[in-house]
C-alpha cells in the first residue's frame, strides 16, 4: 500500500512551503498532501481575531476526514507540531505516524507563547499590538526562516509569506487524551542551523522531545 503524508505547515506558511519536498516524495510514488491553515496562506482572506489552536486542530481533522485519508504519516513543522498533536487526539484510527519537524509541543491547557522564552513572547506580543492590530503578527522576512538575501527562494519566500493569528500562540490546546494518544511519534531537532528561539542541546523543548518520543523507535 501506498504511504500517505499530509505535511502540515508552520506559522506565516501555508501548504504552498511544502512544494519541493511533496514534488519529491510524490516521485518517489508516495501519496501527498499539504493543507494550509485558516488565516494563512491562501485562507490569508480569513484571517481574524478568533483564530486558536482549536481552528487549527480541525482543519487538519476536517482536511483527512473529508479527503478520507487513513494509514497517514503526518508530519508538523514548528507551530504545526500542535496541529499535529491535536489531530492524534481526535481521530487516532486516521494517523500511522506523527512527526514533528522541529515542531511545538504542548501539553492540554497550555499555549505555545508559554513555552518560549519571556523576552521573545514580549517582543511577539509588541509587534501584535503595534502593527498587527492585536490580532495578527506581521511577517518577518525570509531571513527570520533562515534563507539569506539573494537566495534563489529569497523573494518566491517573501511573496508567500502572510501575517500570522496571535490567537494560535495565545490560546491553550485543548486535549482530552494524553500527549499523542498512542501514535508512534518521532521529533527531529534540526541543528544546523539551529532554531534561534531554541538553546542547545540541553534546551527544555529538547527534554520535553526525548520526553514525548520515550519508548518509540526512531521513523525511518
Amino acid at each position: 500500500m501506498t504511504k500517505t503524508y499530509v505535511l502540515v505547515h508552520g506559522a506565516w506558511h501555508g501548504g504552498w512551503c511544502w512544494r519541493d519536498v511533496a514534488a519529491n516524495l510524490r516521485k518517489m510514488g508516495y501519496h501527498v498532501t499539504t493543507p494550509t491553515q485558516t488565516g494563512v496562506g491562501e485562507r490569508a482572506h480569513l484571517l481574524c481575531k478568533d483564530i486558536t489552536p482549536d481552528t487549527f486542530v480541525t482543519d487538519i481533522v476536517n482536511h483527512i476526514v473529508t479527503e478520507e485519508l487513513s494509514d497517514v504519516i503526518l508530519v508538523g513543522h514548528s507551530l504545526g507540531g500542535i496541529s499535529i498533536t491535536g489531530a492524534a487526539d481526535r481521530i487516532p484510527d486516521h494517523i500511522s505516524h506523527l512527526v514533528y519537524l522541529d515542531g511545538a509541543i504542548v501539553e492540554s491547557g497550555q499555549s505555545v507563547f508559554s513555552t518560549m522564552p519571556p523576552d521573545i513572547v514580549a517582543a511577539r506580543r509588541k509587534l501584535v499590538a503595534e502593527e498587527g492590530r492585536g490580532i495578527f503578527m506581521p511577517t518577518p522576512p525570509p531571513t527570520a526562516f533562515g534563507i539569506p538575501e539573494g537566495h534563489s527562494l529569497t523573494d518566491w519566500v517573501r511573496r508567500r509569506i502572510t501575517p500570522h493569528p496571535a490567537g494560535t500562540y495565545e490560546s491553550g490546546l485543548k486535549l482530552v487524551h494524553p500527549l499523542g494518544n498512542g501514535r508512534p511519534r518521532t521529533y527531529v531537532v534540526c541543528t544546523n542551523p539551529l532554531k534561534p528561539i531554541s538553546d542547545p542541546p540541553q534546551n527544555r523543548q529538547a527534554h520535553r522531545s526525548r520526553a514525548l518520543l520515550e519508548g518509540h523507535s526512531a521513523y525511518p
